[in-house]
């Protein structure tokens, strides 16, 4: 997290703020929404202490510091010499629905983005159009034609506060319902990257427990028994990590399965009802526009 300094003077640090608080109640809401999570000590201190302490190490990543982290991955990377062949279609066939759905999901999310900057275009105009009518008809001779002028006037700015509000419909509840899901597909990716680093920790302990019984078998041979009790020693010890790293891998990959299709669950809720309160919300701004022009209809008829 970075430190943002902000002026509330400002309609763009007042639009950021707003932006971090509807962030944070969405992730609010979505974590007291787990069972597990909602029990957990630290998620009910943050939600029920009334005093938090100030953050640290908030500061900004620099250059040199992203570069180190860069390479600490890619070093991470490069020490995942074992290759895990799935075994369970049911990983691999999620694994690519989750990857399939996440680019989906990114187009359409850059298609709203747009969308939410044409609205914020369109009320700049309108604001603009409506201030020109304003002065047209307060030069206007023509006294119905000057009052149809002003009431136009008045009815474009209702339509640029309709379009402000349309605008904050398309962001708030469309495009950060996107751009929510598109971080969430990437924590599941996230999850099959945990079961996969699992199976590695498994197999590469049930390589270096073939190697020490290699070595025991040749200090057999070359009859050294004041070296025999330590390699058994180290044979037990990797056989308790193998049978070990088994059983964590067997309960992440039940942990993954199971919290995968509660996502899938949840998600279909939750788009049914961000869309279904779309949906209402531009149903509701077409209704009061309709209202705005058939009350100015009277006006333009009027003029002589």
């Amino acid at each position: 997290m970075t430190k943002v300094k902000v002026g509330m003077d400002d309609s763009s640090s007042v639009e950021f703020v707003e932006r971090r608080r509807a962030a944070l109640e969405r992730y609010l809401q979505r974590v007291v929404s787990h069972p597990l999570l909602l029990q957990d000590p630290d998620v009910r201190e943050f939600l029920e202490r009334e005093d938090l302490p100030r953050a640290v190490n908030t500061q900004a990543l620099s250059g040199a510091g992203f570069l180190k982290m860069i390479t600490k991955a890619s070093d991470a990377v490069s020490k995942m010499t074992i290759k895990m062949n799935e075994s369970d279609s049911w990983f691999e066939d999620k694994f690519q629905e989750v990857e399939a759905e996440e680019q989906q999901l990114r187009k359409l999310h850059a298609v709203v983005d747009s969308l939410v900057n044409h609205r914020k275009e369109l009320c700049g105009n309108t604001a603009i159009f409506a201030k020109s009518m304003a002065m047209l008809g307060n030069s206007e001779d023509n006294t119905a034609l000057s009052r149809a002028l002003s009431q136009l006037a008045e009815v474009e700015d209702k339509m640029e506060q309709l379009h402000q509000e349309q605008a904050a419909s398309d962001f708030f509840i469309f495009a950060e319902l996107l751009a929510d899901y598109i971080r969430l597909l990437g924590a599941v990716r996230g999850g099959f990257d945990q079961r996969i680093r699992a199976w590695q920790r498994w197999q590469e302990a049930q390589s270096t427990l073939q190697k020490k019984r290699e070595a025991e078998a040749k200090l057999l041979w070359a009859n050294k028994p004041d070296k025999l009790q330590q390699a058994k020693e180290e044979i037990g010890e990797w056989e308790a990590r193998v049978t070990q790293y088994e059983r964590d891998f067997d309960r992440i990959g039940m942990t993954v399965r199971k919290e995968v299709l509660r996502f899938e669950k949840e998600k279909a809720k939750d788009f049914k009802s961000q869309i279904i309160r779309y949906l209402e919300a531009m149903l509701q701004s077409q209704q009061r526009l309709i209202k705005f022009w058939e009350a100015f209809l009277p006006e333009a008829k009027a003029i002589a």
